[in-house]
């Protein structure tokens, strides 16, 4: 006989528990912290290739120049100096 609706509701919690059975758990091939260091690299190298080609192509420079520590420095310098 089927139980209605009253009889599913009076049942206890443990024997509603016990008869949910997981039928599919999921495995994570990679786990979060690896996820997160992944997105981080590639957020870093696409900087890094954003850089030099628009140093490079755009900008008519020497790609690897974009790089340099005295590229930068110049930048700064230019950016932040009087306008007197």
């Amino acid at each position: 006989m089927s139980e209605t609706r009253s009889e599913k509701k009076s049942k206890p919690t443990e024997e509603i528990k016990e008869s949910r059975v997981p039928r599919w758990v999921q495995v994570r091939l990679f786990p979060i912290l690896i996820r997160i260091v992944l997105i981080v690299a590639l957020a870093a190298g696409s900087l890094v290739v954003g850089l030099m080609v628009g140093y490079g192509v755009i900008g008519d420079g020497s790609p690897t120049d974009a790089l340099k520590k005295e590229t930068w420095t110049h930048i700064i310098d230019l950016v932040t100096q009087d306008t007197e």
